[in-house]
């Protein structure tokens, strides 16, 4: 590339929009680690315990409502978030598809709780 464009050397990079790289001889890694708990910081889940499945199984949520109402851009900050942070995390793309479902209307999400 350094034949056809004018190019510069700045070295190995750490950081590329909020994705963490980390260069080795044989591999390349990419990692979100800060970016997700800027997220649950976010999101107010900062202290929360850690599992294994990131959603209940078997969960259904329908457009009814009986709840009480959400912030609807908070809700929409933090599902863009999630939905960003899949890039690196794809065990949890089931989960953030799901709710990425009721982001037009999150007010009326309603759950088994």
């Amino acid at each position: 590339m350094v034949a056809c464009f004018r190019m510069s050397n700045l070295s190995a990079f750490s950081f590329y929009l909020d994705i963490e790289v980390i260069q080795g001889k044989e591999a390349l890694s990419l990692g979100q680690s800060a970016y997700a708990s800027k997220l649950l910081e976010q999101s107010g889940m900062a202290e929360c315990k850690p599992c294994v499945t990131p959603m209940e199984k078997r969960l259904k949520l329908t457009k009814a409502c009986i709840m009480a109402k959400v912030d609807a851009t908070l809700y929409r900050s933090i599902v863009g978030g999630l939905r960003y942070l899949v890039h690196t995390r794809l065990d949890i793309a089931f989960a953030v598809g799901y709710v990425s479902r009721f982001i037009e209307d999150p007010e009326r999400i309603t759950g088994p709780w």
